[in-house]
């Protein structure tokens, strides 16, 4: 009997040809978009907006296999947007991709795809699954310059063996030439942009109409002298240079937001490093609790050797270089080699005393 495999297909070429593999390697396979009530005003490329499902289901009568639509609209704003907002009013910097993975694809829509019959759930993420003895494991895919486990540690250590990523061994490049030699409508398709709900101008304007304070305040330097006015703390992120309209002898840095003063905190590039952190809300992939791994606390960071201290169910992380612009609310995701140890939510910025 064929294995049946539930796509979620978003509209986009790398969905897409995952579900075209899918076909030539002999799976039963039915397509699903999450419908997530973005609106779709402006000119950038969305993942779920109604252009993107009407792609979807074109994609998949050309693949003929059936297409359902479901609604995830609730779940994006409870699981999701709450969050995002939450947040930001906290003065930290959350990942919503990170978490449309955790609760909504790798969540959600997978219990569903086991409770519809289906042994697997695919999406065109590049990551690869693999059998590592007597467990699966979560490990980077052929293709580093498109890796995006650091999105995907959050899946379940259980749910690792009911999910499929056909892409692995692919690179982008190879994904476009199938799908062209495919003849596939969206193989010239550009990469959405943004984040999906996010369909204002920017973050503020977003964050202002869902009711989150956006006002001027302070920026000060690290002894409390107000050096300038920002225009709302939701506009700067730790590290960020340019935008901040002070004058200084030397070039200044965002290294901290009070969302309680609604200030923002500037310092030397030297005040941005920092040497280790704590994390929470932690997610395991592995039955051991590593002591020694290489971090990565933001998507294009590059990893680095750190030792991890385990403290209940959060974690104390010291690297074994300082790090540039340590972010509460990103994600510092664990790795061994290839292989995805787990990951957890940065909690707080511990700098060294050099730095300090």
């Amino acid at each position: 009997m064929k294995k049946k495999v539930l796509l979620a297909v978003s509209g986009g070429v790398d969905s897409s040809v995952a579900g075209w593999l899918l076909k030539e390697e002999g799976y039963e396979v039915a397509g699903v978009t999450m419908c997530l009530g973005v609106r779709d005003e402006g000119i950038k490329t969305r993942c779920c907006g109604r252009d993107a499902i009407e792609d979807a289901r074109e994609v998949c009568g050309m693949l003929d296999i059936p297409h359902y639509v479901l609604d995830y609209a609730p779940l994006l704003e409870s699981c999701v947007i709450d969050k995002f907002t939450r947040e930001y009013r906290l003065g930290r910097t959350p990942n919503p991709c990170i978490d449309c993975n955790r609760y909504l694809k790798f969540g959600h829509l997978l219990k569903q795809a086991r409770a519809m019959g289906f042994d697997y759930l695919a999406t065109g993420h590049y990551a690869m699954i693999e059998q590592k003895e007597n467990r699966w494991v979560l490990k980077k895919p052929r293709d580093s310059g498109k890796d995006q486990t650091y999105f995907l540690y959050p899946i379940p250590f259980e749910a690792l063996e009911h999910i499929s990523f056909p892409l692995a061994d692919l690179t982008k490049e190879e994904v476009r030439e199938i799908a062209r030699k495919a003849c596939l409508p969206i193989a010239g398709k550009a990469e959405s942009q943004d984040l999906c709900f996010v369909t204002q101008e920017s973050y503020g304007e977003f964050l202002r109409e869902r009711g989150c304070p956006v006002e001027p305040g302070p920026i000060v330097d690290r002894s409390g002298r107000v050096l300038g006015e920002h225009s709302g703390t939701v506009f700067y992120t730790i590290g960020q240079r340019h935008g901040l309209r002070i004058s200084s002898p030397c070039p200044l840095y965002v290294v901290a937001i009070d969302a309680v003063r609604n200030s923002v905190i500037v310092g030397e590039k030297r005040d941005v490093y920092a040497s280790a952190l704590i994390a929470g809300d932690m997610n395991w992939l592995t039955p051991d609790r590593p002591r020694e791994a290489e971090g990565k606390i933001r998507y294009r960071k590059r990893s680095s050797p750190c030792t991890i201290i385990h403290d209940g169910d959060r974690v104390r992380i010291h690297f074994s270089e300082d790090q540039d612009a340590i972010t509460p609310g990103q994600a510092v995701v664990l790795y061994s080699g290839d292989e995805v140890l787990g990951g957890g939510v940065i909690e707080e910025v511990l700098r060294s005393t050099t730095h300090s």
